[in-house]
Parts: C-alpha cells; structure tokens; sequence
C-alpha cells in the first residue's frame, strides 16, 4: 500500500530529527547569538523573509543597499545586559571594528 510506505519513509526520516528535552520554565532563550555566527542567523532568516513577501503577495525589494531604509537604536549599557557585544568599545564599533 502506498500510503503505508509514505508513512514508513516519513517515520524513517524523523528518527534523525534532533531532540531536546527540557523541564517546563527551563527552556534557553531565544537569543542564538552565543550558539550561532552572523551568517548562520541570516541563512536561517532569509527562507522566513520569502515566504513572509510571498504570503503578503509582495514582490521582493529592489534598492540599493545604500536607499535600505533602517532604524537604529542604542542599546542598554553593557553592564545592564552583561552581553560581551555591549563591553566592546563604542568608538571601535564606529570605526567599523578596526
């Protein structure tokens, strides 16, 4: 039957799944930036961007990255975070980390 082997095929598939188990109010955060680079988080979102224009029925932006429309925000002191991106100097950042 060939519902069956769907079935078995999809089951086969899922045995390599990863899984974590993690007691209730226990799970990690949101905030991939200690596990994760830059581009691994930009890979991860770009397939969400796509589908979010499509479902929108929107065609993908097509400006320059120079016309990219941005807002910036400043972020809590670093002692308030205690994230290691908050310790690096501000005016190294503005030199574009050199």
């Amino acid at each position: 039957m060939v519902a069956d082997d769907d079935f078995e095929a999809r089951r086969a598939r899922r045995t390599s799944w990863p899984v974590r188990v993690f007691r209730l109010g226990a799970e990690p955060g949101d905030d991939l930036s200690d596990s994760t680079t830059a581009e691994e988080r930009l890979e991860m979102m770009w397939p969400l961007a796509l589908e979010a224009y499509t479902f929108a029925g929107n065609p993908l932006p097509n400006y320059t990255r120079a016309e990219t429309p941005v807002r910036s925000y400043r972020r809590a002191p670093a002692e308030a975070t205690g994230h290691p991106n908050d310790l690096a100097d501000p005016k190294t950042l503005e030199r574009g980390g050199k």
